[in-house]
C-alpha cells in the first residue's frame, strides 16, 4: 500500500508517516528513493503508536516497544508507571476541580471567610499544589 493510502486511511498525514519512518517505528517496504509502500500490518503499528500517544507515551517510548518485524514488545514497568501517573493526575484533577467546585458554591458570604477557600489559597501560595502533583494528594480539600 503506498503512502498516500496509508495517509487516507488512518488519518495519519505522510509527512508524519516519513516521520515515523525516520524514526524507525514504521518501515516501508520499497526501496530507497521510490514512493513509499507499506505492508499492511503498518495499520496495526500505526494504531499501536496512537494508543500509546494516548496513554502519554513518548515516541521514544512506543519505539523502544515496537520491534521490526511489528510485534509489540511491552514494556510493563514502562506501562504501569504511566498508569500510576495518569490516576495521580486524575486525583490532583479530581481535587482540584472539587476545591473550585466548593470556591462556586460555597456559602460564605465572603470567600475570604471560608476556611476550605483559605486552606485552598495557603496550599498554593506554599507552592504545594505543584509539590503533590506527582502525589496526586490534595488534602484539606472538601467543604
Amino acid at each position: 500500500m503506498d503512502i498516500s493510502e496509508v495517509a487516507r486511511r488512518t488519518g495519519v498525514p505522510s509527512s508524519t508517516l516519513r516521520f515515523y519512518e525516520k524514526k524507525g517505528l514504521i518501515t516501508a517496504t520499497s526501496p530507497a528513493g521510490e514512493r513509499r509502500r507499506f505492508a499492511p500490518d503498518v495499520l496495526d503499528q500505526l494504531a499501536l503508536i496512537a494508543l500509546g500517544q494516548a496513554g502519554g507515551l513518548s515516541l521514544d517510548e512506543i519505539g523502544a516497544m515496537l520491534s521490526p518485524a511489528g510485534a509489540p514488545k511491552v514494556d510493563r514497568k514502562v506501562l504501569s508507571a504511566k498508569a500510576d501517573e495518569i490516576n495521580a493526575t486524575i486525583k490532583r484533577l479530581r481535587a482540584m476541580s472539587e476545591g473550585l467546585r466548593h470556591a462556586a458554591e460555597c456559602p460564605a458570604a465572603n470567600h475570604a471567610q471560608c476556611p476550605t477557600f483559605q486552606r485552598l489559597l495557603k496550599v498554593a501560595a506554599a507552592g504545594r499544589l505543584r509539590q503533590r502533583k506527582a502525589a496526586g494528594n490534595l488534602t484539606g480539600w472538601g467543604g
